[in-house]
């Protein structure tokens, strides 16, 4: 029979996996008796674990929600995705950092050496909260790549070889994941999305990392996508004023300005890759519009007009 410790560990793991467990059940899976299972069901409430006794013919266990928080357990894959998610936290501009980055440090000293070294070589920069899931074995091999500054080989569509990058950052932006690298084959840097990438195995050689075209990484790859040089602003950016409360604008713009200026009209300012495509996203809301500013966007709605009165024609 497993000593006390143990076994109570193992009864509050089997607690955690399941809503209810009846007693008979509880004491087939730890191999001991049910008297055994009420004396080590009172120890756990003792240490805090708020467990409450179902009724009925069988009877069993339940663990609840408590007062307090006691300590938990973690399966290995558990713990890996609490670690990543803390990390993410510690820059989501939540204003939980501090207590996201206590919460990573108290998870990574309680963590068996195997997991904390998996954890150490996976760095994020959450410039916000992704969406789409990646694969965890993925998001490691990635990570520790990059820790360990190995190029990288791996598959990704469009691409009838093996692609070959020094990794740099692991970064999470607009919902999905992604690997900022210097391309070895094309010379240039390049953000690969991490749900479309299959690591190859071994790694290539160690590098020396290159320096981002970049104050950081986050304007690094906010200038990417937005067509800009390196700054992070997008290219094309307007002013304008529409017949709608701002209230209702806000809820629809990610990253502009939105600020009220009367019951049912708001001041917007945004930005886009392109004063054509900056006009057709203002257009898009079903409103008066009045151009503050620049010429160009005034420019660009006329263009739009255009355009538009001929597709009606047609």
């Amino acid at each position: 029979m497993p000593k006390t410790s143990a076994r109570l560990l193992s009864m509050l793991s089997l607690l955690q996996a399941r809503r209810d467990w009846p007693g008979a059940l509880l004491a087939e899976r730890l191999d001991i008796s049910p008297r055994t299972v009420r004396r080590d069901v009172d120890r756990l409430r003792e240490l805090g674990y708020p467990i409450a006794t179902m009724k009925g013919p069988d009877g069993g266990y339940r663990l609840d929600a408590g007062s307090e928080l006691p300590p938990l357990l973690f399966d290995d894959d558990q713990a890996v995705a609490l670690a990543v998610a803390l990390q993410i936290a510690t820059t989501s501009g939540a204003g939980i950092e501090e207590a996201a980055m206590r919460a990573l440090h108290t998870v990574r000293q309680v963590m068996p050496s195997r997991l904390r070294r998996r954890i150490d070589t996976l760095r994020v920069t959450a410039v916000d909260t992704p969406e789409i899931s990646v694969d965890g074995d993925v998001l490691l091999a990635l990570g520790a790549a990059v820790h360990a500054r190995e190029v990288l080989r791996f598959d990704y569509p469009g691409s009838s070889t093996p692609r070959r990058a020094e990794p740099h950052h692991l970064v999470t932006w607009h919902g999905r994941w992604y690997l900022v690298a210097w391309d070895l084959d094309r010379s240039d840097w390049r953000t690969f999305r991490a749900d479309r990438i299959t690591p190859r195995t071994p790694t290539g050689p160690r590098f020396t990392p290159r320096d981002l075209p970049a104050a950081d990484v986050a304007t690094f790859v906010a200038s990417k996508f937005r067509g800009s040089s390196g700054t992070g602003e997008w290219p094309c950016r307007g002013e304008v004023i529409l017949d709608l409360p701002a209230t209702t604008v806000a809820h629809y713009v990610r990253d502009g300005v939105v600020e009220e200026v009367g019951p049912d009209r708001c001041r917007l300012v945004l930005g886009s890759w392109s004063w054509a495509g900056l006009a057709a996203s203002i257009g898009r809301f079903d409103a008066d519009i009045e151009v503050v500013g620049p010429a160009e966007l005034k420019e660009a709605f006329a263009l739009l007009a255009r355009r538009y009165a001929h597709a009606a024609r047609i």
